[in-house]
């Protein structure tokens, strides 16, 4: 039986193990990515393994994130990172040079390498044919030192396509398709792998598009083959030396299959406060709109905005509508100024953002009070906006641009004859955003530039063999790292500050919540399914661990924050019984017998109300001995022997 392309490319990556689901594997990792709001955390952890450059074939920092710079903290952050790519042998991506998933998209996914980001949303270069792998920034920070990456093996679905999109209908549509069918809990523990006759018909920023947005089906990766379509975009982009043909054979098998006709799709809305809360527009249409935003890692390509142009050119949009557009990138930005698309959007009414993150991750453009937000974004929890009242839909380019047009959300298919726009042959290709690595003789030489705000790392303890404490908080299913600890341009700024910025942790859900953890000198977290999904963000592990949480028992943990807790040192448990989560109340004093961490389960002992319960543990014995030790970097150090 031949492999799948998932398969094909691990098992080129392979160190240990056996590539079985379930089972855990050892993969060597060929790119890493960070930007500044996992980026200065990740270097302060790769600097304490006192390695003296990166082992990696690449790895870049970017700068995308914390560009708001409302005080001394962000600036201070990105000299860090400038520095610390300088004397560590990185790529450093320049403030304004872009989103970083769209310039890696660009500028340097390879396919068939395994590329391991920082960030939740780096399986976007899955549309490049790569493996591209979202983790915490110690998982990164440890791959940059040589260290393999370590991934339980997935189930994988072969995702067939047939047919082609219809006009007015994109890629957006595709994996809002599959959120609908599927929901956020749909893709645990799986890889999407797209497939079949009508996947010839999708260009790479628009495989891009479902790839990226695969994370919100809480799946491990999604990926898509290496193809003509392929070579073309890195011809554009003067890379064709990177591209191998590279897919399953024809006799791959698969875990499960799913069949999407591309042809019977319609233009999709997602819903607050879910990005699987998915409907057809047409049955939401009418819906008066307060703001557009257009742009972020999903929906900034040249395609997309060349679109937006296109349907805005010539128009103005309503009084009551803001309409904000992010390029993914400088150079969609420099082809959009020098085609006049730039000067259709803005005399159209368009405010145009820096070719950042922006608003997706609530830096700026916040709606007003109970305001309706139409956003070609990835995320619409509750209060990630900036505005707690908000509400965010998501939508494709093309039902963004006719909703802004017309003031209410529109289905675009009212618009007539849509636009087609073709990816061009060539791309404008100008690096000088990007400051290469120096040769290590010079980056020797390097002094590191840290900010007031740069703090040392928080160590922990060992694993005690008995825990005891108190149930500070307990959460219902769905529970996004947005909502342990939010982001926005209030906290964002102290990503390298732990000590000030597990203020905010549970700020939205609980305001009491440090208050009480400090009171009880730290204690447990009870969350209910899918706990921890969304944002690849460690700190919402960090900040906990600070506040001194020992262990978060949940019925299921989305797979980043499980790895972000374990890499913590905090002990994740998992209810045998979900009836088990009702015995469990926040303030009930528990005790848990850890003992040395052997076996499968362990026994809590609810001292208040005075009932037993036995939890699952879901770790392997790599796992249990990070935990034991205290988390990854006391781990690995000791390992090291240091």
């Amino acid at each position: 039986m031949g492999g799948n392309l998932f398969e094909k490319i691990v098992r080129s990556h392979l160190i240990e193990g056996e590539i079985q689901p379930g089972e855990l594997i050892a993969l060597s990792v060929d790119q890493t990515l960070f930007h500044d709001a996992t980026g200065t955390m990740a270097a302060l952890q790769f600097e304490a393994l006192e390695i003296p450059r990166v082992k990696t074939r690449l790895s870049v920092a970017y700068i995308d994130h914390n560009t708001l710079q409302i005080g001394f903290e962000n600036a201070d952050d990105h000299l860090f990172l400038q520095s610390f790519s300088a004397r560590y042998g990185l790529y450093f991506s320049r403030p304004g040079n872009g989103i970083c998933h769209q310039v890696h998209l660009e500028r340097f996914s390879v396919p068939g390498q395994f590329l391991l980001g920082a960030d939740s949303h780096t399986p976007t270069c899955g549309g490049m044919g790569m493996l591209a792998i979202g983790a915490g920034g110690l998982d990164v920070a440890l791959a940059m030192g040589g260290e393999p990456f370590y991934l339980k093996v997935p189930k994988v679905v072969f995702v067939k396509l047939v047919g082609q999109l219809s006009p007015w209908v994109s890629a957006k549509d595709v994996i809002l398709e599959m959120l609908r069918r599927l929901t956020v809990k749909g893709g645990v523990g799986k890889v999407f792998e797209y497939g079949g006759p009508g996947v010839k018909s999708l260009t790479v920023p628009e495989r891009a598009t479902i790839t990226n947005m695969g994370a919100e089906l809480g799946a491990t990766t999604s990926i898509f083959p290496s193809d003509e379509m392929t070579l073309s975009f890195l011809k554009a982009q003067r890379r064709e030396k990177d591209w191998i043909p590279l897919g399953p054979d024809p006799d791959a098998h698969y875990d499960e299959e799913i069949e999407i006709d591309l042809s019977t799709l319609e233009p999709m809305v997602a819903c607050p406060h879910s990005p699987d809360h998915v409907y057809p527009v047409r049955e939401l249409e009418g819906l008066k709109v307060d703001q557009v935003a257009i742009g972020s890692c999903t929906n900034s390509s040249y395609k997309d905005l060349m679109t937006v142009a296109s349907i805005l050119k010539g128009k103005t949009i309503p009084l009551h509508v803001s309409l904000v557009i992010s390029p993914g990138s400088r150079q969609v930005l420099r082809m959009l100024a020098s085609n006049g698309a730039l000067g259709d959007l803005i005399e159209s009414g368009a405010r145009i953002l820096e070719s950042v993150c922006g608003p997706c991750i609530g830096m700026g453009q916040a709606p007003k009070t109970n305001g309706i937000s139409i956003r070609t974004f990835n995320r619409n929890f509750k209060g990630r906006s900036g505005t707690e009242t908000a509400e965010v839909y998501l939508v494709s380019p093309e039902v963004a641009a006719a909703s802004a047009l017309r003031g209410v959300l529109t289905d675009p298919r009212h618009l007539g004859k849509a636009p087609v726009i073709e990816l061009p042959s060539s791309f404008p290709v100008e690096d000088n955003m990007i400051q290469p690595p120096l040769p290590p003789e010079e980056a020797e030489k390097v002094r590191l530039i840290r900010g007031p705000n740069i703090k040392p790392l928080p160590a922990k303890d060992p694993l005690p063999s008995i825990l005891s404490g108190v149930i500070l908080i307990k959460t219902s299913d769905n529970i996004s790292t947005d909502d342990i600890l939010p982001g926005g341009a209030k906290v964002l700024p102290l990503r390298s500050n732990i000590p000030a910025i597990a203020e905010y942790t549970f700020e939205r859900m609980d305001p009491s919540f440090v208050k009480r953890a400090k009171e009880f000198k730290g204690g447990f977290i009870v969350g209910g399914s899918n706990y921890g999904q969304g944002s690849s963000r460690e700190h919402a592990a960090l900040a906990p661990m600070f506040l001194g949480v020992q262990a978060v028992i949940a019925k299921s943990f989305a797979r980043i924050h499980l790895a972000n807790l374990i890499n913590s040192g905090i002990l994740p448990l998992i209810f045998k019984k979900d009836e088990d989560y009702e015995i469990l109340s926040q303030g009930d004093e528990i005790e848990i017998e850890v003992g040395d961490l052997k076996g499968h389960e362990v026994c809590l002992n609810n001292r208040t109300k005075g009932k037993r319960i036995f939890l699952s543990i879901p770790l392997n014995e790599r796992e249990r001995r990070i935990v034991k030790a205290g988390g990854a970097l006391a781990f690995v150090r000791g390992k090291r022997g240091s």
